[in-house]
């Protein structure tokens, strides 16, 4: 079994300084990486080791795969944390770690590369016998073949780039007047977005929920899940809020989607942290992709599980078994996050420069997991996201009454932040009776100004 002993993390923010503070409570050393952006970043302040990779640009550092495999080799890493986005998912990334001795601190490469294709996972998924929307068996070379299709499963429905998320290469089409341009331009931008053309076609549900079991697999082979994370609250496939138990499921609900997504661990023979992510609507689920990843969100499950994902994620990629105790899964009480990022509350137009005050909330359930602080310059090259604001209580009504004193206490002056939505959300009669779903802030009006 591989020993581990010093961690590169090849990631940036606060999820690198979050690997970093679960590698010093479990005795390893470790290594952070920095382009020439992030000289003065929290984790590179925090880690015993940090190596400059490369220029602001994420290609030139973060995604430069020869430049983190040599900071690691020049530091004696023998494990690489990868974080999220960036490299995360990449699986060749994945194996050439592992070709140059170093533990890959997720799922294997070859689950990366089945799960990581999304028209791939899920005819995976429907061999595995997990519920999928009506759709194509896999990638629609042709207009004239989605076409067939669409009419076979009736409008509206939905392209999506088979290699990617995010929202790109995503293209709703109500009708057939509509498809035609929609194919070519979903096409066009899952080419500049992942390299690969490909899109597939499914039947487009109009107003369902966004629903992730969260599942961790060790090498013993044991699989299992931890609940769900309700995170329908987010805006063109970017989610802002995300919390746990969903408002919506009942025990079964939850034992039947917890019972699917380890069935298709199972089926690719998963190891690590991942989420298998769902569409909920008029009381079925659907499965939509996996991420072969630790999540942003992974605070939520934490929360409610007092399971410490990170830990859990460097002690499986150790060779050890799950330290989930075996037996019935209850999650105690009830647990939100909210993404602070550095962008207009409006119109959500990024807004980086420099953090003039800074100041986070405290209290009972309160958590902030954050890289920033008073002075720091937000870089415009990489993601706006600041902070986490997690918020955890007994029950949903005091989370949100936590949530709404937490975020008029959470101060941030020089950058326009997501801060003024948040507070909005949290006093909508529909946020707080949990009637909602991904249409949500596609129909929330709070008006053109904020204080």
């Amino acid at each position: 079994m591989p020993t581990i002993s010093k961690v590169l993390i090849a990631n940036r923010g606060e999820i690198a300084l979050r690997v970093i503070l679960a590698c010093k409570e479990m005795g390893l050393k470790t290594v952070a990486v920095h382009s020439e952006a992030d000289r003065d970043a929290l984790h590179v302040r925090y880690a015993d080791h940090d190596v400059c990779i490369g220029p602001a640009a994420s290609r030139q550092s973060y995604l430069n795969i020869s430049s983190i495999i040599a900071a690691a080799e020049i530091t004696g890493a023998d494990a690489i944390h990868p974080g999220y986005g960036f490299l995360a998912e990449n699986a060749h990334f994945a194996e050439i770690a592992g070709e140059c001795g170093m533990t890959f601190i997720g799922p294997t490469p070859e689950s990366i590369r089945l799960m990581g294709n999304k028209a791939v996972a899920r005819d995976t998924a429907r061999k595995a016998g997990v519920p999928i929307l009506p759709g194509s068996d896999g990638p629609v070379r042709t207009f004239e073949e989605a076409r067939d299709i669409a009419q076979t499963i009736g409008f509206p429905v939905i392209l999506k780039a088979s290699a990617g998320g995010g929202g790109r290469g995503m293209r709703i089409c109500n009708d057939e007047s509509s498809l035609q341009s929609a194919f070519d331009t979903a096409r066009n931008e899952a080419e500049r977005a992942f390299g690969s053309a490909d899109v597939y076609l499914e039947k487009y549900l109009e107003h369902p929920r966004h629903i992730e079991i969260q599942v961790f697999g060790d090498t013993q082979g044991r699989v299992v899940h931890l609940g769900e994370r309700e995170c329908s609250i987010q805006r063109r496939h970017q989610k802002l809020i995300e919390e746990s138990p969903s408002p919506v499921l009942t025990k079964e609900l939850r034992q039947a989607m917890g019972d699917a997504a380890i069935k298709l661990c199972k089926a690719v023979d998963y190891v690590n942290a991942g989420t298998i992510e769902f569409l909920f609507q008029d009381g079925e689920f659907y499965f939509m992709e996996m991420n072969t990843r630790i999540q942003v969100e992974h605070p939520v499950t934490e929360e409610v599980t007092g399971i410490d994902l990170v830990k859990e994620q460097i002690r499986v990629a150790s060779g050890q078994p799950l330290s989930v105790p075996h037996g019935d899964f209850f999650l105690r009480g009830h647990a939100m996050e909210f993404r602070i990022n550095a962008e207009d509350p409006v119109t959500f137009a990024p807004n980086p420069g420099k953090i003039r005050e800074f100041h986070v909330p405290g209290g009972p359930g309160v958590r902030v997991d954050t890289a920033a602080y008073r002075d720091y310059v937000i870089p415009p090259h990489y993601d706006s996201l600041i902070a986490k604001l997690v918020i955890r209580g007994k029950d949903r009504l005091e989370v949100l009454a936590r949530a709404r004193r937490a975020l008029e206490q959470f101060i941030i002056e020089g950058v326009k932040t997501s801060i003024p939505l948040d507070r909005a959300i949290v006093n909508n009669e529909r946020f707080i009776r949990g009637d909602f779903s991904t249409r949500f802030m596609e129909e929330f009006e709070w008006g053109r100004t904020v204080d």
